[in-house]
């Protein structure tokens, strides 16, 4: 079965996880510990009130974090008592799907793509570039089924990516190609690289996350066969 919205969101915890989450009143807190949005927001376990937005906001604060909340497909009241309340919509993302035997069908170059967890030191410069340092690597350590992925093209190092399963969906999170080596067809090895580990793992279904605004990356998901299963996007107070 196609993987839904809903646990999608699940993968998404799962496979990108916080370094603490924890329930108060209506709502999931999450403390990112400096790894970004996907791991700081908080989510609405229901029907959400003015009042339940003071307490979470409070939460927030007294642990250091501006108020920031993830708004998911049926969060739309929520999203409009937010912008009431003056916080700006941000980052909206798309979340793509399909079986993972759709990236497996092609054999994969020699020498081409090294799926291995821990890092390389590489990896982690490539990461470093693309802005993903040192709290966004502690995310991925926190994944239990993982790997990164080194890409080489032209005998040289192109790019990386990392991924894990979750509920039988492989996620793949942090794609960062080197400029140099864009246009290439650097990113749709990376994507079929995970296909293939994902499917050792029992993985049936292959999942990635694209701000709607990247329309390259967009382009490329959809050219591989990828069919979009849901958006999300924030809200953020600025303090």
């Amino acid at each position: 079965m196609t993987p839904d919205a809903r646990l999608l969101y699940d993968v998404i915890e799962g496979t990108w996880p916080p370094a603490r989450t924890w329930s108060h009143g209506a709502w999931t807190l999450r403390d990112g510990a400096g790894g970004g949005k996907r791991v700081s927001a908080a989510t609405a376990n229901g029907a959400v009130g003015d009042a339940d937005i003071d307490g979470a906001e409070a939460a927030m604060r007294a642990g250091g974090q501006a108020p920031l909340f993830m708004i998911r497909g049926d969060d739309e009241a929520l999203d409009t008592l937010l912008d009431a309340r003056g916080y700006a919509r941000v980052d909206e993302v798309v979340m793509y799907t399909l079986p993972i035997a759709a990236l497996t069908d092609k054999k994969m170059p020699e020498v081409t793509c090294f799926t291995l967890w821990e890092p390389l030191a590489i990896m982690v410069e490539i990461w470093a570039a693309g802005g993903i340092g040192p709290e966004r690597l502690a995310v991925m350590d926190r994944a239990a089924v993982k790997t990164g992925i080194l890409t080489r093209w032209n005998e040289k190092p192109a790019g990386v990516a990392f991924a894990a399963v979750h509920k039988g969906v492989t996620m793949v999170h942090a794609v960062e190609v080197l400029y140099h080596q864009r246009r290439l067809g650097v990113a749709e090895w990376m994507n079929r690289a995970a296909a293939f580990w994902g499917a050792k793992q029992g993985a049936e279904h292959l999942a990635v996350l694209c701000v709607a605004e990247n329309t390259s990356a967009r382009a490329l998901y959809t050219k591989l066969g990828f069919t979009e299963a849901g958006r999300y996007h924030y809200r953020q107070l600025s303090e």
